[in-house]
Formats: C-alpha cells, structure tokens, sequence
C-alpha cells in the first residue's frame, strides 16, 4: 500500500454483494468525490473476509466493518476522515 494512504477493501463475494456491498460500493464512491479524497484513498474490491453471514463486509485500513446502511457508512468514513 502507498504510504499515507487510507485503504479501504470492499468485499466482492456473492454473499457480501447479495446483502448490499453493491450499494456501498457507490455511496463510498460518492463520498470520496464529494469530498476530493481519491488521492487519499486506495479503494478496491477483495474476496471474502470470512465473516459470510453477517455481511455486507468492508475494512478501513484494517478495521472490519460491517454496514449496510447508507447514512452510518458516511458517518463512520466522515469520521476516519476527521471530517
């Protein structure tokens, strides 16, 4: 990983998709345009976290969460973020 920047890992596994990733996908997105930080951000997809049952999965550098809701994920990526 490029130093100084933030990783954020998406899970792409057909559970994780099948609950929502596809949606957070977008909202992350959206929130890193809004917020011009894709120069800050490596984002990418990865393969299963090993947690299938309680997706939609994702990590921020190397913290696990789980989050299918639109609002909550703004709120904790304004917060990594110091926004």
């Amino acid at each position: 990983m490029e130093e100084n920047k933030t990783e954020i890992r998406i899970c792409l596994g057909s559970s994780c998709f099948a609950r929502g990733n596809k949606k957070m996908v977008q909202v992350i997105q959206q929130f890193l345009t809004q917020n011009h930080l894709e120069e800050k951000v490596i984002f990418h997809g990865a393969h299963c976290f090993g947690h299938c049952g309680d997706g939609p999965m994702l990590k921020i550098d190397d913290n696990l969460i789980l989050s299918n809701d639109p609002d909550e994920m703004k709120r904790l990526l304004k917060n990594h973020f110091g926004l």
